[in-house]
């Protein structure tokens, strides 16, 4: 046995790597997800048609190209438990996976070609540094490594520190979320098409203010997609 498996196989036995998933654990040659949880995964298909439920909620608010979630979240689902290792548990390879699994389905759909940069919902600095790292800003990173489109985090950004959305009412979540985003060098993004990236959508509040935003730069386009939404 070579000393790297060795060393592979002690580690597992203090340390095993368990399914993000649903907590099993992973055989050898399985990383984050296991397969079978990999197969149940429960898709939405919204990035393959525009007029889709996630989209129809910001009709009237935002004028987005396009709007997408790649899966439903569900409580007590196995997204939901992805999700919570990325946020709660420092789970990162959780987040390059829902990275890794949109970019799939995203550079197939006609609907999200041509995109110039990632952007995710940036977290407030104070936020960020608790936390260790911006989840979608993780997600994006994932995305990165099978859609092949840089990743901006220098222009759009937050201002104000916020309470967390969690049980707020949608018009709470609004004016918990409708002026902390700001521009900085806006002039990156003119004339682009930019992704706009989240982990879950609920109400929508928080992209609609990212959009209001970003539609500020001149003949800028802006697309949606986030890792889950709880609309179907």
């Amino acid at each position: 046995m070579r000393f790297a498996d060795l060393l592979d196989h002690t580690l597992s036995l203090f340390y095993p790597k368990v399914c993000a998933a649903c907590g099993t654990g992973l055989l050898r040659h399985e990383t984050t997800v296991c397969l079978s949880c990999r197969h149940l995964l429960p898709k939405t298909g919204y990035e393959t048609y525009g007029d889709n439920p996630l989209a129809r909620i910001f009709w009237g608010r935002v004028d987005f190209e396009a709007v997408a979630a790649i899966f439903f979240f569900s409580k007590h689902g196995k997204i939901q438990h992805l999700i919570h290792e990325l946020k709660y548990k420092r789970n990162q390879d959780a987040g390059l996976f829902l990275g890794e699994q949109m970019g799939l389905e995203l550079k197939k759909a006609t609907l999200f070609q041509q995109i110039d940069y990632l952007i995710p919902v940036p977290l407030h600095p104070k936020r960020q540094y608790q936390r260790g790292y911006n989840q979608s800003e993780v997600i994006a990173r994932g995305m990165r490594q099978t859609m092949a489109v840089p990743i901006s985090t220098e222009v759009l950004y937050r201002n104000i520190a916020t309470s967390t959305q969690t049980k707020k009412s949608r018009q709470a979540r609004w004016d918990n979320v409708k002026d902390i985003f700001a521009l900085k060098n806006p002039e990156k993004l003119a004339g682009k098409h930019v992704l706009l990236l989240d982990d879950v959508i609920t109400t929508g509040s928080t992209l609609e203010a990212c959009g209001q935003v970003l539609k500020q730069i001149p003949e800028i386009k802006v697309s949606i997609a986030a890792a889950a939404c709880a609309i179907s």
